[in-house]
């Protein structure tokens, strides 16, 4: 019964986040031509909001737990398992004040509406996967950037998400990359459960009433061996993961 119910409420969902991209990309365009990278930005955080909002249509809910003490004058990587596509808006609007950008695959790049147009102007970085070399190529630049204006990069070390909130191992280059080219990072640990939820029959129909939280850990300081911070980075993120 309740998967008949997510027909509907899923095309509705759909419907409204369609509306959002085509709403929100010319909105996109005029703050980052006209009044430039703080007003992109908060079109970006505004567009975000609403994105989640859309999936309160299909019941879901969302938990954001932050009881750290987060400088903001400070680079940040952020960390965290990975269950779906709907972690990112999440973490754009509930981080929004530490300008997350993230490492993200060529595809997105082009023909999403809002998405794409952020993706390519907001700082964020394009990898291909078949490109090893390009791949640590674009994370180094983006290493570079965080440790320069002081941002955050936002990495999912598993490379593709988890279907079943089960996490995967950490594949290590890309995070080794970022630690090396942002000596002067904050790591900031997320444990993410339940976006998986909302893709358990697949695309359509979406998951109902999903409670999806995000967990934020005590930060871990970039120093010693690279190695053992890896372990230690994958075992705190994992700590918070109910599978």
């Amino acid at each position: 019964m309740l998967k008949l119910l997510s027909y509907p409420l899923t095309a509705l969902y759909f419907l409204c986040f369609g509306l959002s991209l085509l709403i929100f990309h010319p909105i996109q365009w005029v703050c980052f031509n006209v009044f430039g990278y703080e007003a992109h930005k908060r079109s970006v955080s505004i567009l975000n909001w609403f994105l989640i909002r859309c999936t309160n249509v299909l019941g879901t809910r969302y938990t954001f737990t932050n009881k750290q003490d987060i400088p903001t004058d400070k680079p940040l990587i952020i960390v965290t398992n990975h269950q779906s596509m709907n972690d990112i808006p999440a973490i754009i609007w509930y981080m929004r004040k530490y300008h997350p950008k993230f490492v993200s695959k060529k595809e997105l790049g082009k023909g999403i509406p809002s998405v794409s147009y952020n993706l390519r102007h907001g700082g964020s970085v394009l990898i291909d996967r078949k490109d090893p070399k390009q791949a640590l190529m674009a994370i180094a630049s983006l290493g570079k950037y965080i440790e320069q204006h002081n941002r955050s990069a936002v990495i999912f070390p598993e490379g593709t998400r988890s279907r079943d909130g089960k996490p995967k191992p950490f594949k290590p280059m890309g995070l080794k990359t970022l630690l090396k080219k942002a000596p002067n990072a904050l790591v900031v640990p997320i444990s993410i459960n339940n976006s998986w939820k909302l893709l358990k029959y697949g695309k359509f129909p979406m998951g109902l009433g999903a409670h999806v939280t995000f967990e934020v850990h005590p930060l871990i300081a970039n120093e010693g061996d690279l190695d053992l911070l890896m372990e230690k980075i994958e075992t705190v993120v994992k700590s918070g993961i109910k599978s």
